[in-house]
Parts: structure tokens; C-alpha cells; sequence
């Protein structure tokens, strides 16, 4: 039977494949258009997100909806999920083990969604989807072409947080991120040219 968005949510909903389930409140499999052009991939949910089981909701989450209105999109226009969609414990990074048990659920919606564009946030998401060697100070906003898809990492919203003096640089990552979306992204950029 061919999968569908809704009974992947359910199993990935149900899933017992490493410890994380035992210490989750909510699954957080993602956030927005499931047919966007436009995938956004964190590392895995914190505090806030595994009690709202929505992703990128707190501070961090502020910050990407204003990264993403900068260049005209908001999360009606782009998916937004996480390597991992359980909350590691503290916060701490997901254990190899865990983005194991999870990336098939990320590489099923990855195949429904059938993205031209995938933009890793942070540097876990990155070695996952990019290059297991990837230093995200040296190589973010260059991109990559991966399995028919185009493929970027960013600083991760609460790096940004973090180190404002990094801002700069995001802000020339996200023009271009538009300005790719512009060249291999009809629907997108068919939303723009409405605006």
C-alpha cells in the first residue's frame, strides 16, 4: 500500500524505535504545506515543541518566521520538520542512534513531498542530509545537489540567538535561498508574483 501523508504521521505518532519515547510529551513530526516546494530540517524538538508538538515554537521559532517573512514566505509556504522528532533530554544533541530510528520517517515525508529545495538549520541536520564532515561556520548558504534536490544549511535559529554577530551572514544566506527558490521553484515564486 502506498504511503500516505496521514498513516505515516500516525505510525511516526506510535513509534518505539529508541529511547527518546519514553521521555517524549509529544511527537513533533512537523509544521505547514505538506506539497511545498520548500523543506526545512532541524535537528529535533526542544522544551517548548515537545509540549506543543509543533516544531520551532519558541524563541528560535520566532526568529525562523522572521528569517522566512525577510524573503516573502511563511509556513503556509514552506514544511517545516526535524531530523529526530522526539526531544532529546536537556536539550542535548540527538545520539547517532536516535537520527538512525528517525531518518526513515524524515526520508518517507522527504519522498511525499518530493521538495526542489531542502534547507538544513544547524549543523546536526546538516552532517545528517548534506556531508557527515560538515562545519556549518565554514560551509553555510553553499549549495549542494542531492538526489534531484537543491540543498542548503543555515545557522540554526538559536545559534543566531546565541551569537547575533552571526546575523550578517544568515541574512546573506536567506537572499540566497530566494534567490534559488526564484530559479527552480514555480509554485513559490507564482505566490510572489500574486503578491
Amino acid at each position: 500500500m502506498p504511503d500516505t501523508w496521514e498513516a505515516l504521521k500516525r505510525e511516526c505518532e506510535r513509534c518505539h524505535e529508541c529511547a527518546l519515547c519514553q521521555t517524549r510529551r509529544n511527537v513533533v513530526f512537523g509544521v505547514g504545506n505538506p506539497q511545498a516546494e520548500i523543506l526545512l530540517v532541524g535537528e529535533g524538538p526542544g522544551a517548548h515543541e515537545d509540549e506543543q508538538g509543533v516544531p520551532f515554537v519558541g524563541r528560535a521559532g520566532k526568529l525562523l518566521d522572521d528569517m522566512l517573512a525577510m524573503i516573502g514566505l511563511d509556513r503556509s509556504k514552506v514544511y517545516i520538520t526535524n531530523i529526530v522528532k522526539c526531544r532529546p533530554p536537556e536539550n542535548r544533541d540527538p545520539l547517532n542512534v536516535e537520527q538512525d530510528a528517525c531518518t526513515g520517517y524524515l526520508r518517507r515525508q522527504i519522498a511525499l513531498m518530493q521538495p526542489k529545495i531542502v534547507v538544513s538549520l544547524g549543523r546536526i541536520a546538516a552532517m545528517r542530509l548534506i556531508d557527515p564532515k560538515f562545519r556549518i561556520t565554514k560551509d553555510h548558504g553553499i549549495w549542494y545537489d542531492r538526489d534531484g534536490m537543491r540543498m542548503m544549511a543555515m545557522y540554526h535559529p538559536s545559534a543566531l540567538l546565541r551569537d547575533p554577530s552571526r546575523r550578517p551572514e544568515a541574512f546573506d544566506d536567506l537572499k540566497g535561498l530566494q534567490r534559488e527558490i526564484q530559479q527552480v521553484c514555480q509554485r513559490t515564486t507564482a505566490d510572489w508574483r500574486d503578491l
